[in-house]
């Protein structure tokens, strides 16, 4: 997966262990009895409580948990249903404000800064707000940094009418209008689009345009691509994806944002490409991107692209 983010800082790991106290309350948690069996999945249903087994018996109760006896050295953490929801919290720091967000899944604390400039700090299961904000506090001048690079990328525009350059085939380029016809028409470049009206907005009549594009050119040039690569694709799957450029699943199957079509072919390109090596590698160490150097070795110009131009189609 190839997910659009402006920056992250990861540190400090954090011990996740499966505690005794909560192996207890899980126990205590299936102990219930027959007559009891409904109240408990209408409790579950609201996840108030786990939805485990309900019914039970002496024998049973005593060997119900057995799937929870962690070999030795082994720490297991409890079934996903009994996690709690992240919990988030948003602090003034000198640094300004700072999303807290509490994840069961991460490991580490992380500062990330997302595109609409917010500053998340995720705090690991077994982490705490203190070090948390200590680990804000020492990356201050990254925070600042990313911050900067952040105000001088440039910014779409936000009204799409006739004069506006908008990013369309890699190049910001000026919608005009097209000759006088039965119905009007805008031209970007030499691509001619027809619109409702000339007056207002086109943005969402040209985007609907775009992704109509995209459904007919993305599938046809990953399946291209994956020939060219050996790869066996399932299916190619267009969307209005808002955080990625792209993602890939283990069955095969690679979803593309219809964005793609508005940037240049190599870097288009590129992202079919880091997507077909996920079919080989599901992770990105270095040996995933040994993999996508292979195939695409300018790969780290169209990151540089997608860092400076992402922005420009909300990215």
């Amino acid at each position: 997966m190839l997910s659009a983010i402006d920056g992250i800082v990861v540190a400090k790991r954090s011990r996740l262990t499966w505690t005794g106290q909560r192996l207890a309350a899980a126990v205590k948690t299936a102990a219930i009895s027959p007559g009891a069996k409904e109240a408990h999945n209408a409790l579950a249903l609201r996840g108030r409580i786990p939805s485990l087994i309900t019914t039970v018996n002496e024998e049973q109760q005593q060997n119900l948990f057995g799937f929870f006896t962690p070999a030795a050295g082994v720490h297991r953490q409890p079934p996903a249903t009994a996690r709690p929801v992240q919990v988030a919290k948003v602090i003034t720091t000198p640094q300004g404000d700072v999303v807290f967000e509490r994840s069961q899944r991460a490991n580490n604390y992380r500062l990330t800064l997302r595109r609409d400039g917010t500053a998340v700090a995720t705090i690991p299961a077994r982490g705490s707000e203190r070090e948390a904000l200590r680990f804000v506090e020492q990356h201050q001048d990254w925070l600042e940094r990313a911050r900067a690079r952040q105000r001088e990328r440039p910014r779409a525009v936000e009204v799409w009418a006739p004069g506006a350059r908008v990013l369309w085939r890699g190049e910001l380029t000026e919608i005009r209008v097209a000759a006088a016809g039965e119905k009007p028409q805008v031209c970007l470049a030499a691509d001619v689009f027809r619109v409702a009206r000339l007056e207002g907005n086109l943005r969402s009549t040209l985007e609907a345009h775009f992704a109509r594009r995209a459904k007919i050119e993305l599938p046809g040039r990953t399946w291209e691509l994956a020939a060219l690569t050996g790869m066996e694709v399932k299916h190619v799957t267009v969307r209005n994806q808002r955080s990625r450029w792209g993602s890939c699943s283990a069955n095969g199957t690679i979803s593309l944002n219809w964005r793609l079509v508005q940037t240049p072919d190599f870097v288009r390109d590129y992202i079919i490409y880091h997507e077909l090596m996920h079919l080989r590698e599901m992770n990105h160490s270095e040996h995933f991107w040994a993999r996508v150097a292979e195939v695409c070795p300018g790969w780290q110009d169209a990151e540089r692209w997608i860092k400076r131009n992402g922005s420009l189609i909300g990215l």
